[in-house]
């Protein structure tokens, strides 16, 4: 432990006892295909009693208009975000008719590219950007990439405990602004150097169904007739089978400063890419297949397993509100769904994600290198691959380590965060959660990767089967529980709402799509003042 690291815990616990901590903001973002009973994915459309997916807050939908996104608001109380996102399971198991929500990360039982439908966003030129953006993905990286689903959780410090820390460091000459994203770019960097601690701890994705090969090759094991199944996989949701992209590795993004993040990604929506090039912006009837032919159509193209983010006011593009207002939280994006729990997460991992990210942001974090940041991907890519084999090791400051010497070298800062987060909280709520997650350390089998490698294996079962089965436990527990009335009667003003909000867009009178697409790349281009505190 590094002496600043220990200095600063102390310093902290008085702010600590008076409930600080107590006020981490947090909210979830988490995605499910629909499914039928025989684990194919839904045909359908989305769901209209669920409400319209472009206008709704909390019920949409990702890439496909068969998967699922809900979306909580935020939270001071883990447990209260978790039960916002149970009754959105349970007011939407009103309106499924039949189908499930899929339990896993790795998608349902396919049958090709064309199986998984792009979402409809309706008439209105933002809809129609939202559908282009989507056939664009199509076109780049193919749909059934698109149809892998997960966890987003969004995270923020209280506003309160920037200037004591400022004030810790002596770094008060500096606006708070400037001083809140260069501390969150700290802790992202000291994320990225860790998040394959994540992937060991949380990932449950060591199999897939033969269809979402589509014919490719991969020397991932036979299990049965249809399925694929690693032996020591932790995550192949964020393996070079999912969220991978080749094209992006050369930007080179390891988030050194906001400056640096900014630019970079505005250079990724300004250049050009000579196979997107090559696709053209339209097909030969004039209808759009891409926004445009650069390396990025939009910031959100860029896969991370972190971002830096800020809530973009009208006419503003992510990167023009982190430019004008700095850091406000950061999304955490590599988190498998767990399915062995019905919403995917748990209290515990939520703790033990604020300890991670507290612990992040307290510890040293010099710059990051290119040297290291190739390291950290390779990091990363064994463990998604073989983060169960005892035998895996890390290359930690250019030396191999055993992945089990690593998280056991963690693991007494992570203990000590946590005694800090529950300074005057009787619960010991982050203890508790790091006391019954650390087993996972020498026992990989008692992670959700783990559990589901030995169960499929144990039963001879099939993949698309035995989540077949998930879902439809998970079904049950909801639609066997209550809902809470007033959110009851919440959501069912939101559908209505969001029907006549739709409505009203799709009818405005509004200039041409080519029109508008210009003027928005455009005004994207354009830079933000920084505002003053």
């Amino acid at each position: 432990m590094s002496e600043s690291f220990q200095s600063q815990l102390d310093l902290l616990r008085s702010t600590a006892r008076q409930g600080m901590f107590r006020r981490i903001r947090r909210g979830i973002e988490k995605e499910g295909l629909r499914v039928d009973h025989d684990g194919r994915i839904s045909a359908r459309f989305h769901p209209e009693g669920l409400g319209a997916k472009l206008t709704h807050p909390h019920i949409t939908t990702d890439y496909s208009e068969s998967l699922l996104e809900y979306i909580t608001p935020v939270y001071c109380r883990p447990k209260d975000a978790l039960a916002f996102l149970g009754d959105l399971h349970r007011y939407t198991y009103r309106y499924l008719d039949g189908e499930w929500v899929w339990p896993a990360s790795m998608p349902s039982r396919l049958n090709g590219n064309d199986s998984v439908p792009i979402a409809d966003y309706g008439s209105s030129n933002i809809g129609k950007m939202k559908q282009v953006y989507r056939r664009g993905l199509d076109l780049r990286y193919g749909r059934i990439m698109q149809s892998i689903a997960g966890i987003h959780y969004n995270f923020s410090l209280p506003d309160e405990l920037w200037p004591v820390l400022q004030s810790m460091e002596g770094s008060e000459h500096l606006a708070r602004s400037t001083y809140r994203s260069r501390r969150y770019f700290d802790l992202i960097r000291n994320f990225r150097r860790n998040s394959w601690l994540l992937l060991y701890l949380f990932g449950g994705s060591p199999a897939i169904d033969e269809s979402f090969l589509d014919g490719r090759e991969s020397t991932l094991p036979r299990h049965g007739k249809r399925t694929r199944l690693s032996p020591f996989a932790s995550s192949l949701r964020m393996s070079d089978l999912g969220y991978q992209n080749k094209v992006q590795d050369q930007l080179k993004i390891c988030f050194n400063s906001l400056e640096n993040y900014i630019n970079t990604l505005r250079h990724a929506i300004s250049a050009k890419w000579p196979a997107y090039e090559a696709k053209g912006v339209k097909d030969e009837q004039g209808q759009w297949r891409q926004l445009s032919t650069n390396i990025l159509q939009i910031e959100n193209e860029y896969y991370s397993d972190i971002r830096p983010k800020r809530v973009a006011k009208h006419n503003e593009t992510p990167t023009q509100a982190l430019e004008a207002g700095g850091v406000e939280y950061i999304e955490v994006r590599c988190l498998d769904l767990d399915p062995f729990d019905p919403l995917g997460i748990s209290e515990d991992e939520i703790r033990f994600l604020d300890t991670f990210l507290v612990w992040c942001l307290l510890s040293p974090s010099p710059k990051v290198s290119d040297a290291e940041c190739d390291q950290l991907d390779l990091n990363r890519a064994r463990v998604v691959a073989n983060g169960r084999n005892p035998d895996l090791t890390l290359l930690i400051d250019g030396k191999e380590v055993s992945i089990n010497t690593q998280m056991h070298a963690l693991w007494p800062g992570l203990e000590q965060v946590a005694e800090l987060l529950d300074e005057g909280d009787d619960a010991n709520s982050h203890r508790e959660a790091l006391s019954r997650l650390k087993p996972r350390l020498d026992h990989p089998e008692s992670t959700p990767a783990g559990r589901m490698y030995e169960e499929l294996t144990a039963r001879e079962c099939e993949f698309t089967d035995w989540s077949v089965e998930r879902a439809k436990m998970h079904a049950e527990h909801f639609m066997a529980e209550p809902m809470d009335r007033a959110r009851e009667a919440l959501f069912t003003q939101l559908s209505e709402t969001s029907h006549s909000q739709q409505q009203d867009l799709d009818g405005e009178h509004e200039p041409s799509f080519d029109e508008f697409l210009g003027h928005y790349f455009e005004q994207a281009s354009e830079p933000r003042v920084a505002k003053a505190d």
